[in-house]
């Protein structure tokens, strides 16, 4: 069995019964994408409860596109993982090299 997913991170538009929800991608990779993701096993089994607003990281498989599993719901003082920031803080750290020159 493959385990090929692709894990993005997104914010919960809209909650359904079942633990279902609608979450609109914020990664770069597949911006603005809405899926329909229902709660991953382990976050049934400790009753993680998820509200709409609630920043999560969800996994989908290559195979269908519009469906998703959360696996993790960020707190909210907890600063997103997105690549976007990244290259934000290396030309911070390029400018105070070039000041300190």
């Amino acid at each position: 069995m493959s385990k090929d997913v692709i894990e993005l991170i997104g914010i919960v538009e809209e909650s359904f019964p079942n633990a279902t929800f609608k979450v609109k991608i914020l990664s770069p990779q597949a911006k603005d994408h809405e899926l329909h993701c229902t709660l991953a096993g382990r976050m049934r089994k400790f009753r993680v409860r998820i509200l709409p607003g609630d920043r999560v990281k969800v996994e989908i498989t290559p195979y269908d596109l519009e469906k998703g599993r959360i696996t993790y719901r960020f707190r909210s003082d907890q600063p997103l993982p997105l690549s976007e920031e990244v290259p934000a803080r290396e030309e911070a750290t390029e400018e105070k090299t070039e000041q300190a020159s």
